[in-house]
């Protein structure tokens, strides 16, 4: 669905630009995906004051059914979400308004990209706590604890997604956006299609069989990329997870 921009927004962009002490605007949340904003979506947005700059009078920070306004430094935007749940939201963030001949644009472009030190080892962190919940929701579906089971094969979907874009060296997506970052950026040796199936059937009922159908190609992929480890770690409870475990 696409919305027109709310008189709010355009007014705020309007003022915002002829600010001098603005430097950027960024657009960030439902508006900046393509094909996700509603008629209930507002408009999110950082106003990018140069370093040291006072707010300018009618550019503080707000929020209203139809705009979300924070108003922030430069140096703040350059920190945020390094490392940090607004990460994401900052990597999918669309440029409204750059002063800085592209530096706006470089520092979201940053954002989307991990380095490949903290990349490696946010994806053995992640494995190991995919791992885990994986493991006590089969052994709990075993002992007969189905809600347990349930419990902690929907709190496993979340660290192996954290896996698989660490991976990939980018920050997890919003659950909200699962489904429109795969579309629109696949992650690369894992079929979009399947994935989410895999994901939703887990999800739904917690299969034992589907878990370890997942975790089958879950290992395999942790294997190439370096993580054996991790895996070799849990000894002969790695069984348990593998089909026919």
């Amino acid at each position: 669905m696409t919305t027109r921009p709310s008189s709010a927004y355009e007014e705020l962009v309007g003022r915002a630009g002829a600010e001098p002490a603005v430097v950027g605007l960024v657009l960030k949340g439902s508006q900046a995906h393509d094909g996700m904003a509603t008629g209930h979506s507002d408009h999110d947005v950082y106003v990018v004051l140069a370093d040291d700059a006072p707010a300018p009078a009618g550019l503080l920070g707000r929020r209203t059914p139809e705009l979300d306004v924070v108003v922030v430094s430069l140096a703040w935007l350059r920190a945020a979400g390094m490392p940090g749940f607004e990460r994401y939201a900052l990597a999918r963030a669309r440029v409204v308004l750059d002063r800085l001949d592209g530096e706006i644009g470089r520092i979201l472009a940053a954002k989307a990209r991990l380095a490949a030190d903290e990349a490696f080892e946010a994806a053995g962190r992640w494995l190991d706590a995919y791992a885990n919940s994986l493991y006590r929701s089969v052994k709990n579906a075993r002992d007969g604890e189905s809600l347990a089971a349930r419990l902690d094969a929907a709190e496993s979907l979340g660290f192996l997604l954290e896996f698989l874009f660490a991976l990939d060296r980018r920050p997890r997506p919003y659950n909200k956006y699962v489904r429109w970052e795969l579309a629109h950026h696949p992650l690369p040796g894992w079929d979009t299609a399947s994935l989410l199936d895999a994901v939703d059937r887990v999800a739904a009922t917690a299969d034992v069989s589907a878990q370890r159908a997942l975790f089958a190609r879950v290992e395999a992929a942790a294997r190439r990329a370096g993580h054996g480890d991790v895996l070799d770690d849990w000894g002969e409870d790695l069984l348990l997870m593998r089909p026919g475990g």
